[in-house]
């Protein structure tokens, strides 16, 4: 049986509800320059904001009358969207980056590597270090978790970092990983 692709459906935004959208009779209404008025008919309410040249707009329509404001609806959601992309930009992103060792590594590609995982926890990511044992390497598993944890006791060794087990050394099969972080 075939499957027919479908498109996405779009992400809804809340739209703000305001002007003649606003279904309720009365409302408690809100000015900008006089503060709380109380609870007024919408269609006074609707008159009052379009004299002032403003729009009337929804704060609290679950409330019992709705409470509405009288406010620039554009300046309102320009503000809204501010704040939403600066919230999106205080978020801090942390990635896991990856580092292969092997038990039979060089002392020069071994250094290369603890360069490379000082680089990362300085830029605050996760570091993933996996060994993968291949044929006869297999026979001894104790030089894989030495190899290791030299890695990781030449992390802690330097003073710049604070170095920390996030996941303790676990073996899956032939492959031993283990995830460290940088508390500083």
């Amino acid at each position: 049986m075939r499957r027919k692709w479908r498109k996405p459906k779009p992400k809804i935004e809340k739209k703000e509800i305001a002007n003649e959208r606003i279904k309720s009779e009365k409302v408690i209404l809100i000015s900008e320059d006089e503060g709380m008025i109380g609870e007024i008919f919408t269609r006074e309410a609707l008159e009052k904001a379009k004299s002032e040249g403003m729009d009337l707009v929804l704060v609290n329509p679950k409330a019992d009358p709705p409470v509405a404001k009288i406010t620039d609806l554009g300046r309102l959601k320009y503000e809204k969207e501010k704040r939403a992309h600066k919230q999106k930009l205080q978020q801090k992103k942390v990635d896991t980056k990856n580092i292969r060792l092997s038990v039979g590594i060089g002392q020069h590609d071994f250094d290369l590597r603890i360069r490379q995982g000082k680089k990362f926890l300085e830029k605050g990511h996760k570091l993933k270090l996996e060994l993968t044992l291949k044929g006869r390497e297999k026979q001894h598993p104790e030089k894989a978790r030495e190899k290791i944890q030299e890695f990781v006791e030449t992390l802690k060794n330097d003073d710049n970092f604070n170095v920390s087990e996030e996941q303790p050394l676990t073996k899956q099969g032939g492959r031993y990983t283990i995830i460290v972080i940088n508390k500083k």
